[in-house]
């Protein structure tokens, strides 16, 4: 009986060492490739992360963040100030030049365009200085009680649009701007901008609907630390009729220098003394 037992105890321990080796090759290649042996070990070789999103994310956060915990600013993409062509002045945008007959939007002591677009009206405005220029809208030919729109150059560098309301013979900036799609450049000691502004407004004092004509004022001068001083000239250039913003034409006004000897009265004077030194004295 006691034969017996141990032969079947040496059995079933033989059994078991059976089991034990046959289980043994896959436990151990099971804890291989969690050691980072298989395709799933590398991941748990290194920290992980759910996605490159939040890689990323937490890249961000340690490198651009400030100290407060505010991503830093960063200043938008700049495009190149396209110039203004005056090739289409009179076609598809109505312009005013004053300065030297034949000048263009560069060289005009002043210089103006507008064409519709849309809503909007698109107002191009160059000028021959380092401070400012602008356009005003009145219901006459006189400054007072205008709705301005100027562009500003600041101590920055940088041209920014502003509005105004004319008090009398001073401008009051107004907070609401009707301007969008604003930019602005200053090169060669010109201030030149380019802004959009509704056709139709609702009702108030100073901001008129431009679907209507007004008597268009045209003005420029220096600023001092980002704010307009008094125009360059005492009396300057205003359109001779009201404006259509449905009518394109290019019209020039010639600047104080060539008005002098484009009037007729020194035509005739200059008639005059060419024939008397050509005929002499007797």
């Amino acid at each position: 009986m006691a034969v017996r037992s141990r032969g079947a105890w040496r059995r079933l321990l033989l059994l078991l060492l059976l089991a034990g080796s046959a289980a043994s090759p896959a436990e151990e290649g099971g804890g291989r490739r969690e050691a980072g042996g298989g395709e799933h070990g590398e991941e748990a070789a290194r920290p992980h992360h759910d996605s490159y999103g939040t890689f990323a994310s937490e890249f961000y956060d340690l490198r651009y963040l400030s100290e407060e915990g505010y991503p830093f600013p960063t200043a938008p993409p700049v495009d190149p100030f396209a110039k203004i062509r005056v090739d289409d002045c009179g076609k598809t945008k109505g312009c005013f030049r004053y300065g030297k007959p034949g000048c263009n939007a560069e060289t005009c002591d002043y210089f103006l365009s507008y064409r519709r677009i849309g809503a909007d009206v698109e107002f191009e405005l160059s000028a021959d200085t380092d401070g400012w220029v602008a356009v005003g809208f009145s219901s006459d030919k006189k400054m007072g009680g205008d709705d301005v729109m100027a562009c500003v150059h600041d101590d920055n560098g940088r041209v920014r649009i502003q509005h105004f309301y004319n008090v009398g013979q001073w401008a009051k900036e107004i907070q609401r701007n009707p301007a969008r799609d604003e930019e602005g450049v200053f090169e060669n000691n010109r201030v030149t901008c380019r802004f959009k502004r509704p056709v139709y407004v609702p009702r108030e004092e100073t901001i008129v609907d431009l679907h209507l004509s007004w008597y268009y004022l045209f003005a420029w001068g220096p600023a001092i630390q980002g704010s307009i001083t008094r125009h360059d000239i005492d009396s300057p250039p205003v359109s001779e009729r009201v404006v259509s913003i449905y009518k394109y034409e290019d019209i020039f006004m010639p600047s104080a220098a060539y008005q002098t000897f484009s009037s007729p009265f020194c035509l005739l004077l200059i008639v005059a003394l060419t024939f008397y030194l050509l005929m002499g004295t007797p």
